[in-house]
């Protein structure tokens, strides 16, 4: 009897540490879906709309620079954090190329999801303006290198 109690007792207590474990993990808080304000110095970017990006990028002759990221990825809100708010990397993002942001696991997300057979978040992909993929790459990028993968982009366009 005291046996099976004990059992009893450590089944409980597992449960309920497992319930507050996920309990304390989630963070509503942190939104990576917003944009960034038009004041703020970061790349500014298109939430959503790929086909907008793609006419904006026809109508300025410019490449696309396509973000794709999952709002529970932890490296993603890194980027967003550390990368795309930079001063120097929204300059020159904003002057080179139509920035779109799309969560992957919503609305047109799924479908360039497997449109560029994504693997991991983020993915961040260069694009033409008719959506053809110039450079891609995966992972948390810090502001300098960002930047070499955006050159290196550029020299790619012609």
């Amino acid at each position: 009897m005291k046996s099976n109690m004990f059992k009893y007792s450590l089944l409980v207590a597992a449960v309920i540490a497992l319930i507050g474990a996920f309990a304390f993990t989630y963070s509503p808080k942190e939104n990576i879906t917003s944009v960034v304000a038009a004041d703020e110095k970061g790349i500014q970017f298109i939430e959503q709309d790929w086909s907008k990006a793609l006419q904006q990028a026809k109508a300025e002759k410019k490449l696309v620079f396509l973000d794709i990221y999952a709002t529970w990825c932890g490296p993603c809100k890194m980027l967003k954090k550390n990368t795309f708010s930079n001063e120097e990397v929204g300059a020159f993002f904003n002057s080179n190329f139509i920035n779109v942001s799309v969560d992957g696991e919503k609305t047109i997300g799924p479908d360039l999801a497997r449109k560029f057979s994504l693997e991991a978040y983020p993915t961040l992909i260069v694009t033409d303006a008719d959506g053809n993929p110039v450079l891609y790459t995966m992972g948390y990028l810090d502001p300098e290198t960002i930047m070499k993968f955006a050159k290196e982009a550029l020299k790619r366009k012609s």
